[in-house]
This record gives structure tokens, sequence and C-alpha cells, in this order.
């Protein structure tokens, strides 16, 4: 299996947070944001946000540009190059269990 495709697997569909991260994903995928964007697009709280940025970042499927408050995250090369297993993963897991939650 494509180690991309191992990493995406487990931060979305074995740990705790993987639906936040994948919406954070998906979100970064259509334009960069800086966190606070992110936490008012999502409907999340900032806190969050920053610590499923973090690791995003760690596990290099984001990267991001400048200092603070104003610094910018965008889908990292690495990902853009594998979007199609993020696509796929996310098509499976992501999406239907967003749907669960808002129908309970």
């Amino acid at each position: 299996m494509n180690p991309v495709k191992k990493i995406l697997w487990w931060l979305l569909a074995a740990t705790k947070g993987g639906l936040t991260r994948g919406r954070i994903l998906e979100k970064l995928a259509e334009n960069p944001m800086n966190a606070n964007e992110l936490a008012k697009e999502l409907g999340l709280d900032y806190k969050t946000v920053r610590h499923h940025l973090k690791v995003l970042e760690k596990n290099s499927l984001i990267a991001s540009m400048g200092e603070g408050y104003g610094k910018m995250y965008f889908i990292s090369e690495l990902l853009e190059q594998n979007m199609k297993f993020f696509h796929e993963i996310w098509e499976k897991i992501g999406k239907n269990k967003i749907n669960e939650r808002r129908l309970k």
C-alpha cells in the first residue's frame, strides 16, 4: 500500500478526530486558510482546529507559511500528488459519517 494512503487511513479512519481532519483537508484543498478562517468555516473551536493542523503538518499532509495569527495553511505537495487517495478514503468514511451525525 502507498505510504501516503497508509497515513491517510490512519489519520482519518483509525484515530479520534479523523472526521475533523478530513473536513480540514477538504477545505484546504479548495483554498489556503488560516486557523481562524478554518474554525469559522467549519464551526469548530479555534484550539481544536490548531491541534488538528499540528497533527496534519507533523505528518506532512499540509504546509504553512507565516507566523502567529496570520499563519496560512495549504495542502502539501505530497498530498497534492496523492489527492486520489484522500478522495477515495474520504468517500468511504468521511462523508457518510458526517451525514450520519447530522441525521441524529
